[in-house]
Order: C-alpha cells, then structure tokens, then sequence
C-alpha cells in the first residue's frame, strides 16, 4: 500500500529534519502494511520474496503469536539496500510513526556511511528474488524434500564465513617451485674477510630452516588456515551443479547479513539517537508527548540479566558526545586525579556532534565498546557480569569489576559471540579428509553443535571431517566418517 497524504507529509516533515541535522541517506521507501503482513514480511528477514522453506512458517508462527499474545510487536522494519525499503504498520498512531519515520532515517543513514556495509549489494531486493527464482527452478526439477533437506544443512553452516573477508585486499603472489632447493644467502656483503662476522654459520642455518618451513607450507591444503570453509567448500567439495548453486547463495546472502550483526549496538544505537533527538527537539506536538514517552521508554526498557542494543548505543553516543563536548578525553584529562576537577571538567570544546558522526564512519560493535565504554560509563550504566548459581538453582551477578564486564561483553561481540573455525588441511594425512581447527578463546564448544556440523560437514565434503579443539583444557580430535563419530586425545 502507498503512503496516504498524512503520511507522506509526515515523512516529508521527518525527511527534512534527519537532512538538516546532517544525516546522508539514499532514497527511502516506505509501504503501509498490516500487522499480519508485517510478521509475514519479518519472517522473511524483511524481503518480500525469498526462497521456500519451512524455517519461514516457523518464523512466523512466532511473531504472529508473540504478537496476539501481547508480547512482541514490531514498529519498524528497513531493508539496507539502494533505495531504502521500510514498511510501517497501519494501525499505528500518528506519533508512532513519526517515531518509526525518524529511525528508520538513522538506519539508512548508518547504512550507507559506516565502513561495514561499503562492500554489501545495494541491490539485494532485486537479488533476493532471484534467488528465490532459482531455488524454485531446482526445486520443480529435483523435488522439494531433497532441495529442502540441502537447505537445512547449508543454513547450519552459514556462519562459517571469514567476516572480515570482504574489506581485505589480498594479492596474488606466484607460486614458488618447491622441487627446487633453495639456498640461504644472508646479507649482502662485499668484503669477504667480514663474511664470518655478518653471516655467521649460526644465522645462515636459521635462514635455511625458514626457507624449508615456507617451501613445506607452499605445499599444503589450503597454504594458511582458511576462515571461510563455506568458499572452500565451493572451490574444493565434488558439489554437483545445483548444491554448487545453492551453497553460492547462502554464503552470499550470509556476507550480506554479516554487518547487520558486526553493528547491532551500533546500529541500533544510531537509529534510536535520532528518533530521539528529532522528536524531543522538532516534530513532537504538545499532545503526543506522553504517548512518545511511553513508547520510547519500552523501546530503551532492559531487564534483568539482558543487554539492550538500543539502550547499550543510545547511551554510549550520548557519552560520547558529552566527552567531547566538554573535552573529556586525552593525555591530560586521563592523567587528572582530582575528582572534583574531573567533574566539573568542561573546555566548551562542542566537538561533540562531530565526534559521533565520525564514529558512526569507522567503528564497528567490538572496536565501538573496546574504545569508548570507560569505567564511568560501566558504573553510570550498572553494566555487571552473571551467572547461573547451580547450588541456588538461579542466575547471580559475579562481578562488576569493570575490566571483566568489558571483556565479557567483547567476547560476546566477537565473530558474533559463535566459535572461529578454519580449515586447517583439505587432505589430512593423505587421505582427502578435511581437517577443521577450533580458534579456543576459554569457551569449549558444545558436543552436539560440534557433531551436528561435522555431519553436514561431511555431507558436503564426501568425505570424512576432523575437528581439533580443547575440552577441559585438553586436545582432542572429532571425527565424523560418514556413519559414525569418534574422538581421540592430541597434543596441541
């Protein structure tokens, strides 16, 4: 349904506050739908047409009852693509929309200026439905049990994509020939008599070693570790044609996904400072006031033992403007011991609006709460650590030492809070397995995740997967052969 004229002079009046303000934005689309067709497009991640599959129904029993219930709804859905597409719920009133208008208008500013999203297609509609178009094609070929079954297995081995990919530049650098032995020469020196000294045996052995540890790594599969098994599954696994196909467009809509998680707090945050910031101080009328403040108060509302992306972001950009406001930041704020000083500090620098803008440019979660979440904010805020007390049968908080809460949180925003797999060697000893490596970071993995994605591992690869990890503070070796597991002690 196209915008009524009430609505679009409200979006016109919302568009020309987000642009004074500096927001940059492409062109936003907005579609009035019902709340049925809200859980419906949600379902499908916000894209009207995608690939059949019975994860969506589930999807949206979920939100259709949460919402009958009372206890889900959705006020905004926006699609990072080029132009914006948002849809707003009809039934809503009009301060709600004004509200949904003013964040959306954040998002697809964030969209289309933070760094993470710069190598994302802006034309994932449009793709999505081609997708879809071809899912549907292999489906009427091949059936729907046996595309569906692909699928599931796939969809558990989405997240094991390299994240980072896509803003790394790498160079192709020519293969050397490794049946060529290789000599080291040391430092270049012209004067014989001082070879003994410059290159003394010692040194030229050490170089040798390292030229025989190059040319034997040169020979392994793959050179380094490799983070995206699903690319190596692509270029290495006998996929027939259509499971080729398929994996291809998981990992790319997974890649296209994958900043949406890398700024969640982010994100989120930004959208919520703006709707704020627009609202309270140019397009709330004097009787929308106590509705607005209902509304945005459930938004930024946290309860117990849960973080809040909205209220975690909202609050950071909010400190981080003040610092820089009143010039709280430096060698020389940092070094202060003087409490009352360090209160009263103000410079009237008024940076602050500047600052924000630039990290909503160059941060993503992790760098955004390892740079800017200070001990001040941690005690403001009463972030803390918990844990679920077995002898008391229920969750307790373990710490608010700051140190602890920060890496907690880090570690939880870290390749999306999930377990950093590679794949260390595509013919273990020599017999065309797959070797997988678990990157350990004091978390063991859970046995049945691990076996399930062996399994679906294995179903793609033909042939037997081995996966290295710690348990207890111990190597072991999983291994799925196609009809059975098995685990061994190693040495790490």
């Amino acid at each position: 349904m196209t915008l009524p004229a009430r609505l679009h002079d409200i979006k016109r009046e919302i568009e020309g506050y987000a642009r004074t303000f500096g927001l940059d934005f492409y062109d936003v689309i907005f579609e009035v739908i019902t709340y049925d067709e809200m859980n419906m497009v949600a379902a499908y991640g916000g894209f009207p047409n995608r690939y059949p599959h019975w994860r969506w129904g589930m999807e949206y029993d979920q939100l259709s009852k949460g919402y009958e219930y009372g206890l889900s709804k959705i006020y905004e859905l926006v699609i990072n693509n080029d132009p914006c597409y948002a849809y707003l719920m009809e039934s809503n009133m009009d301060v709600d929309q004004k509200i949904v208008m003013a964040h959306v208008y954040g998002h697809c500013d964030f969209f289309k200026n933070n760094f993470a999203f710069q190598a994302t297609n802006r034309k994932m509609m449009d793709e999505m439905a081609n997708h879809a178009t071809r899912v549907r094609r292999i489906i009427d070929k091949l059936g729907v049990e046996k595309v569906e079954d692909f699928i599931d297995r796939c969809l558990s081995l989405e997240n094991l994509i390299d994240q980072h990919a896509p803003y790394i530049k790498r160079t192709a650098t020519p293969t050397p020939d490794n049946e060529v032995p290789q000599e080291a020469h040391g430092f270049k020196n012209d004067r014989e008599y001082m070879q003994q000294f410059i290159n003394p045996q010692a040194f030229l052995d050490q170089q040798r070693r390292k030229l025989e540890t190059e040319r034997t790594r040169a020979k392994k599969f793959p050179e380094h570790p490799e983070r995206d098994v699903l690319h190596f599954i692509l270029k290495h696994a006998p996929l027939e044609r259509w499971e080729f196909d398929i994996v291809s467009m998981l990992r790319e809509e997974a890649y296209y996904f994958a900043p949406q998680g890398q700024t969640k707090i982010m994100n989120e945050g930004w959208a919520s400072f703006w709707h704020s910031t627009i609202m309270t101080t140019r397009a709330l009328r004097d009787d929308e006031i106590i509705d607005y403040a209902d509304h945005h108060a459930g938004t930024m509302g946290s309860r117990p033992g849960a973080l809040n992306p909205y209220k975690l972001g909202i609050e950071l950009y909010r400190d981080i403007e003040d610092r820089w406001n009143k010039g709280r930041f430096g060698k020389e704020y940092d070094e202060c011991d003087d409490l009352r000083a360090r209160r009263n500090w103000d410079q009237k620098l008024g940076l602050g609006r500047q600052k924000i803008f630039e990290v909503r440019k160059h941060y993503n979660d992790v760098t955004f709460i390892d740079e800017f979440l200070t001990i001040d904010f941690a005690m403001e805020q009463k972030l803390f650590v918990y844990e679920f007390n077995e002898k008391g049968n229920r969750w307790e908080i373990a710490t608010r030492e700051f140190a602890k809460v920060k890496q907690k949180l880090l570690q939880q925003l870290t390749n999306f809070g999930q377990p950093i797999i590679e794949v260390v060697d595509g013919n273990f000893e020599n017999r065309g397995e797959m070797l997988i490596g678990h990157k350990h970071d004091g978390v063991d993995l859970r046995p049945d995740y691990a076996k399930d994605t062996l399994k679906n591992l294995t179903s793609l690869w033909r042939r037997p997967v081995n996966l290295v990890t710690h348990r207890d503070g111990k190597g072991i070796m999983l291994r799925f052969d196609g009809k059975e597991h098995s685990e061994k002690k190693v040495d790490l």
